[in-house]
């Protein structure tokens, strides 16, 4: 509700006012279940997070790291692709300024924790920095298959999208530079 209001009204003219009312609920309410209202913009990318990082470690100990990535990530794809407050809210941030360093702040910590998901996986053996480089190239491929899909009105393929990001970003975790 708090996106289709942002979307319509924009970010900074909607109040946390406008939102409960339009929730029928009360501003004391609103902020029982969101502390500030950038919170209620990033609702849904935190529950992605958390399930990203449960599906790290629900997967297949002898997969590698990047296929794990790639596996869980494309898991994603679909949800979001057909989800058009995805759009919205990928529009929203990138046209507002404090919402892109909400984002940055979130997508930071994020990463720490996918990075350390990979580092737990039963068997694994992957470094700090492994599992950071492969979490953050992960990242830039979704980055940027989130910047062509709502290029494209939300036309283009997401799974399509990741899996070529995937295939492009060459990673080989057996050679080692001496």
């Amino acid at each position: 509700m708090a996106i289709d209001l942002f979307a319509r009204q924009g970010f900074d003219e909607t109040t946390v006012e406008d939102i409960a009312q339009a929730a029928g609920m009360t501003k004391r309410s609103f902020f029982r279940y969101f502390p500030t209202k950038e919170d209620a913009v990033f609702e849904g990318i935190d529950l992605t997070g958390e399930s990203v990082v449960a599906d790290i470690a629900a997967r297949p100990a002898d997969e590698g790291p990047w296929e794990c990535l790639h596996q869980v990530l494309r898991a994603w794809q679909e949800e979001i692709h057909a989800s058009e407050q995805a759009l919205a809210t990928i529009r929203l941030i990138e046209a507002t300024p404090a919402l892109a360093g909400r984002l940055h702040q979130r997508r930071t910590e994020w990463r720490r924790r996918v990075s350390n998901a990979l580092q737990d996986r039963p068997g694994a053996s992957l470094d700090p920095y492994t599992a950071d480089l492969l979490t953050n190239a992960a990242t830039a491929v979704l980055d940027a298959v989130s910047s062509q899909w709502a290029r494209s009105d939300g036309n283009a393929d997401r799974p399509a999208l990741l899996d070529q990001g995937f295939y492009q970003v060459h990673v080989d975790l057996n050679s080692r530079q001496e």
